[in-house]
């Protein structure tokens, strides 16, 4: 107790001998308002106030939950009470996301009318919503190309319970119809919590197709205009990028325009495989690892690289080595 004492006196004694004064105070009060005049990075919620990471990331679990019920455990699910469950669930959810979407629009209104942006945020929650069914079945394929290529698995349950792979597929797919629907700020952010959490970034403008598995997954970038087909599976470091980024006269970047690759179906690409630029990935090919590639290849095509000369010594317990 005497030792406590003594610390709480310590303290004290310091935070009232400390240089921090009023005016110090005041003087980067000013600064930092003064800063905020051009209103860049700054959010004032009498203009509607922009999305917030904290409940995007909410609303995404909860969809999340609908496609997949009893995973998170957050919420009880029993065959019985599942119509109600599944009911409360839908109206929350929707109510959520269509505040969160109408203040990614009103936001984004350059005349800052959101009278619109209003109707528009309940309508396209509302198709996201009637969407959940068809979402799920596509991610189902998803889940069963991970339990057919990965010989480590053991079941769905545990491909959706614990795979980060699936878990970004199933964000994306998910985040991929608000791009979709030209919803600002918020597709991104869903998809960079995935990439948080599962270290795979996968830009919500990509197109990806059915059955779509992605083993391990640490490290994959796949860019906002990759176009991947059916049945494709991508290892860990994988990179579907740009090559370069054309550029107007004055030497921004133009954006907008295709430059990612297009993966055509059953193509499997390997470990640390980069392939940039605008170009077309044949059918049925197989790209090997560490491959860096910027040209088209036609279907049925296999893509390698020499492997580097290896040297490989032997060594002996009287301290000769044997080169072999």
């Amino acid at each position: 107790m005497e030792a406590k004492r003594n610390l709480s006196y310590k303290l004290s004694k310091w935070l009232n001998g400390t240089s921090w004064t009023d005016e110090k105070a005041r003087s980067l009060t000013e600064r930092l308002c003064g800063s905020y005049a051009n209103e860049i990075g700054v959010n004032y919620n009498e203009r509607c106030g922009m999305p917030q990471r904290e409940a995007i990331f909410n609303v995404l679990e909860q969809l999340l939950d609908l496609v997949f019920p009893g995973y998170t455990g957050k919420r009880s699910f029993t065959t019985t009470e599942q119509y109600f469950a599944v009911g409360s669930m839908v109206n929350n959810v929707f109510r959520e996301l269509s505040s969160q979407l109408t203040h990614a629009l009103a936001f984004n209104c350059a005349n800052g009318n959101a009278d619109d942006c209003f109707a528009n945020g309940e309508e396209i929650a509302e198709r996201l919503m009637m969407k959940l069914p068809e979402i799920r079945e596509i991610l189902l394929t998803d889940a069963q190309a991970a339990l057919d290529g990965d010989p480590a698995a053991k079941s769905l349950d545990e491909i959706i319970l614990a795979y980060p792979g699936f878990k970004a597929i199933s964000v994306h797919r998910i985040a991929h119809e608000l791009y979709a629907a030209k919803i600002p700020f918020i597709p991104r952010v869903m998809s960079e919590y995935a990439h948080t959490i599962t270290g795979i970034d996968i830009n919500p403008g990509a197109t990806i197709g059915p059955s779509f598995f992605i083993d391990h997954g640490t490290g994959v970038v796949v860019g906002e205009t990759a176009v991947i087909g059916a049945r494709v599976k991508l290892y860990q470091g994988v990179t579907l990028g740009a090559l370069s980024f054309p550029k107007d006269a004055c030497g921004a970047i133009i954006k907008g325009r295709k430059r990612h690759p297009n993966i055509e179906d059953e193509v499997t690409i390997y470990s640390e495989a980069s392939i940039l630029g605008d170009v077309t990935i044949g059918h049925h090919s197989i790209i090997g690892g560490n491959v860096w590639l910027t040209e088209s290849v036609p279907p049925y095509s296999k893509v390698t690289v020499s492997p580097a000369e290896l040297s490989i010594t032997q060594r002996k317990s009287h301290g000769v080595e044997e080169k072999r």
